[in-house]
């Protein structure tokens, strides 16, 4: 019988919280955390707004050793780890080191080290005497997934995927791979990301960011939010969390991928690499497309993506896509990069677990393009069985996941 794969653990920083509960909660109530920047001098920059958290204690989480070692994605993803072990009650010590393993994505890795090394170099009058010397150590990507893997005794694979914003959900898939093929016993997967200068600055030279907010599927949406955060998820095999009488939050189906190539920056017009990816994932998790109850959109508030993404769901879905409700998290965060779908994993399986959507907010006037129902503004009920999200990246990477609510063997 083939291995059926279930979500046990959840850990989340994000900026309008960090940890389940007090995400939840600021996500029920559609709560901005979009704000003014404090972390970096905006002022030469056209756009003055982003998604940072603020409510981050790398202390709470690790040593002051451990802190040291590594920046702030690695923090983030280490306390989002530790977040999502202790909600599964999975005791690490108990298992077989080498049977856990360590899937993540990202998309920058690490760049405030790299932004902080530069500057030394050209402080320093273009000497090397004033980086770091343990920059070497910090600033490569891998470090990210390697830390989770050092910290928390997990000897299997330790992999990292950076397929910039649908980097989670390839790190999700992979780690089902892993899991189907009894590679591993137990998988801690997410991404990390964390807000950088060199970030903020290369979106806004590309004009795509918000002078605001994050406004998706609007008529005056006018771009992106950059921001930081951190999703995490404890994934193993049914037959495991039920032998261990773990909580389940969902049964994690399938995934798709695919890549359209169309452009650096922007999707194919017409979804052509979403069409894929939703097509592939819906195959793969042998469902049916009306099954589908919801789908947590990339909605990232750019004119070329909400418009194109409607298209996917319109022609996977058929009719049925006018059945099927479409919210983006960003709308609150703004976009955490790597770490975006990561997030959205997670939140589904809160709307499915508590049988509430989560709102698309700052929505204010209809666009004709994007023909869907977003929940503008204000959370709803609604019972969810089967659920879609999808990522989507520069260069026409496109992913898409498929979660079920657990209801029993």
């Amino acid at each position: 019988m083939e291995k059926r794969i279930v979500v046990t653990g959840l850990g989340v920083i994000t900026p309008i919280g960090t940890g389940v509960d007090r995400f939840w909660k600021a996500a029920v109530k559609g709560t901005n955390g979009v704000r003014p920047i404090t972390s970096i001098d905006v002022s030469n920059h056209r756009s003055k707004t982003g998604g940072e958290v603020l409510d981050f204690t790398a202390s709470d989480y690790m040593t002051e050793m451990q802190i040291a070692s590594m920046g702030r994605a690695g923090q983030f993803a280490v306390a989002a780890a530790k977040m999502a072990i202790d909600d599964a009650k999975l005791d690490l010590s108990k298992v077989n080191p080498y049977r856990v393993g360590v899937s993540m994505g990202t998309t920058m890795g690490e760049p405030q080290i790299l932004h902080s090394a530069i500057s030394s170099y050209y402080n320093n009058g273009q000497s090397i005497e004033g980086i770091p010397s343990n920059f070497a150590r910090q600033y490569p990507a891998n470090t990210i997934p390697a830390a989770v893997s050092r910290i928390f005794g997990a000897k299997g694979p330790s992999t990292l995927i950076p397929t910039a914003c649908a980097a989670g959900n390839y790190a999700f898939g992979y780690a089902m791979d892993q899991l189907k093929m009894g590679r591993l016993d137990y998988v801690i997967a997410g991404g990390s990301d964390p807000f950088a200068e060199i970030a903020f600055t290369g979106f806004n030279r590309l004009l795509a960011t918000s002078m605001d907010v994050c406004r998706p599927f609007d008529a005056n949406r006018s771009g992106m939010v950059v921001a930081e955060g951190a999703g995490m998820l404890i994934m193993e095999t049914l037959e495991s969390a039920l032998a261990r009488g773990a909580t389940i939050y969902g049964e994690f189906l399938g995934y798709g991928l695919g890549c359209d190539a169309y452009d650096m920056t922007i999707p194919h017009p017409e979804g052509a690499g979403g069409i894929l990816a939703m097509e592939r994932a819906i195959a793969n998790s042998n469902i049916k497309k009306t099954d589908v109850d919801y789908i947590c959109a990339h909605g990232t508030g750019t004119k070329a993506n909400d418009k194109a993404e409607t298209t996917v769901a319109k022609v996977v879905l058929g009719d049925h896509a006018y059945n099927v409700p479409m919210t983006s998290v960003k709308s609150m965060l703004g976009h955490t990069m790597g770490a975006a779908s990561a997030i959205e994993a997670a939140a589904c399986l809160l709307m499915m677990k508590n049988n509430t959507i989560i709102p698309t907010i700052n929505f204010e006037t209809p666009d004709p393009d994007c023909d869907i129902d977003c929940v503008p503004n204000v959370s709803r009920d609604a019972e969810l069985t089967t659920v879609i999200s999808n990522a989507y990246a520069f260069g026409g990477n496109t992913s898409a996941i498929v979660m079920k609510k657990f209801k029993g063997q």
